[in-house]
């Protein structure tokens, strides 16, 4: 895939001085190439370029100047400590590169194909794997969202997520000068930010939008956007049905990973139903492996798939089944008329007791319910009877642990309520605001 094709915008409305804004410095187009031009020059022959991905112009031109070049561009996290960058910039054999947003060159650049991003990616063991992104994969996601969201050069973008990410980088940079909607970073992505912005399409993860949701005047101020859109992580149904209630938007909630960039959507003239991640892109085929109770491991095909983890092919070959369909490791049901619910992940979600197989994020959506309970995450343990018991890790005020036990059993079944319940001042999360599981405090 070509790098013009990739980057529509920059060959579009070039001339439009505040197409770009992140962390309250704007450019046009045609700035944002020029000095791309100049970190191309620099790129040019290397075998991946790193990024210090951090919500500014110089990373925009960075990372567009690594694709002009058509070299890999390998983002790294502006807070990675010492062993983590040393890791991703050993295994990558990226390098830096001075940029300064007001040099400016042109770049011929021939058209060119192969793999646009390393975005490093954790695991449950061992040091992040790379994974592989190729150009064509971008061009089919975005480009398949763009019709799902009804996107366009008419937009504006609003969001604060970090550039290191897919949803960041590859949606929230990308996907605008794919498209050729104006961008507006806020750096932090804070309520009042978000609010003041007067975007038509806002990108936010979870721990966004529940904040958004508890600044009820921020909420309100973005009723006159065109959509809300949540990833990253399960979108709580309190949280969708408050944004409702205060803005008036059912948002559209997608699922993807690294490895396969977004492949299940609701969409902007669609139904939108709380708890749930939509049907998948065009061109996306899905299955549920296995399934028990209708849910099992979600596994699929397509364009937006990666090319691999970089130089390690037995765990690349091992994320695929036999017959070719990638194992996303999640766990997922699908009703009659396609819409995906993601029920959690098969190492931490999916909880095996006294016979049943429960997922997680339908009890921690119910404890959510509760209107003491802020924060909610739940995860099975083991036990000597039931075979595994379920444990909720809580952030709330004034409630009791039985009160939250008898809550849930209310509104599920009685053998979905959770046998322990731990009060903590806050989760653990990581920069995207997904909460993670594997350091929560044992009992």
């Amino acid at each position: 895939m070509p790098y013009a094709p990739l980057l529509t915008a920059l060959h579009g409305d070039t001339d439009r001085p505040d197409a770009l804004r992140l962390s309250g410095r704007t450019c046009s187009y045609e700035e944002l190439l020029g000095a791309a031009g100049a970190v191309a020059r620099r790129a040019d022959g290397l075998a991946a370029l790193a990024v210090e991905a951090a919500p500014t112009l110089e990373t925009a031109a960075a990372v567009v100047g690594g694709l002009l070049a058509g070299v890999p561009v390998v983002p790294v996290a502006p807070d990675a400590g010492p062993d983590e960058r040393d890791h991703v910039l050993g295994d990558s054999g990226a390098q830096f590169v001075p940029v300064d947003f007001a040099e400016r060159a042109d770049f011929a650049a021939e058209p060119r194909g192969g793999t646009a991003l390393v975005l490093y990616t954790s695991g449950t063991t061992g040091p992040p794997k790379g994974v592989l992104v190729s150009r064509a994969a971008i061009a089919a996601d975005l480009d398949a969202l763009a019709a799902a969201w009804e996107w366009t050069a008419e937009d504006t973008l609003v969001h604060g997520l970090p550039l290191f990410h897919v949803h960041g980088l590859v949606l929230g940079l990308l996907g605008a000068l794919r498209t050729g909607s104006a961008l507006v970073h806020t750096g932090r992505p804070t309520p009042e930010a978000y609010a003041a912005a007067g975007g038509t399409l806002y990108f936010g993860v979870p721990t966004v939008w529940h904040r958004v949701v508890r600044e009820e005047a921020a909420a309100k101020a973005l009723a006159p956007a065109r959509l809300l859109v949540s990833g990253s992580a399960p979108l709580p149904v309190p949280v969708f049905e408050a944004l409702h209630a205060l803005s008036g938007h059912r948002p559209v909630e997608r699922y993807g990973m690294t490895e396969t960039l977004i492949t299940v959507s609701a969409r902007a003239s669609g139904e939108r139903v709380p708890g749930a991640v939509g049907t998948p892109l065009p061109g996306i085929a899905t299955r549920v492996a296995d399934p028990v109770d209708g849910i099992g491991e979600l596994q699929l095909t397509g364009p937006t798939l990666f090319d691999g983890y970089l130089g390690r092919p037995e765990a690349t070959a091992a994320s695929y089944t036999e017959d070719g369909w990638f194992r996303t490791g999640d766990i997922a049901a699908v009703a009659a008329d396609g819409t995906h619910r993601i029920v959690g992940r098969a190492s931490t979600d999916l909880i095996k007791s006294g016979g049943y197989r429960i997922g997680a994020g339908e009890v921690e959506n119910a404890l959510l319910a509760h209107p003491a309970v802020r924060e909610a995450a739940v995860v099975g343990a083991p036990h000597p009877d039931l075979g595994q018991q379920i444990v909720a890790y809580v952030v709330a005020d004034g409630v009791a642990a039985q009160e939250l036990t008898d809550f849930v059993a209310s509104r599920l079944s009685a053998h979905k309520r959770p046998r322990a319940v731990r009060f903590l001042a806050e989760l653990p999360r990581n920069a995207l605001g997904k909460p993670q599981k594997r350091l929560l405090p044992p009992l």
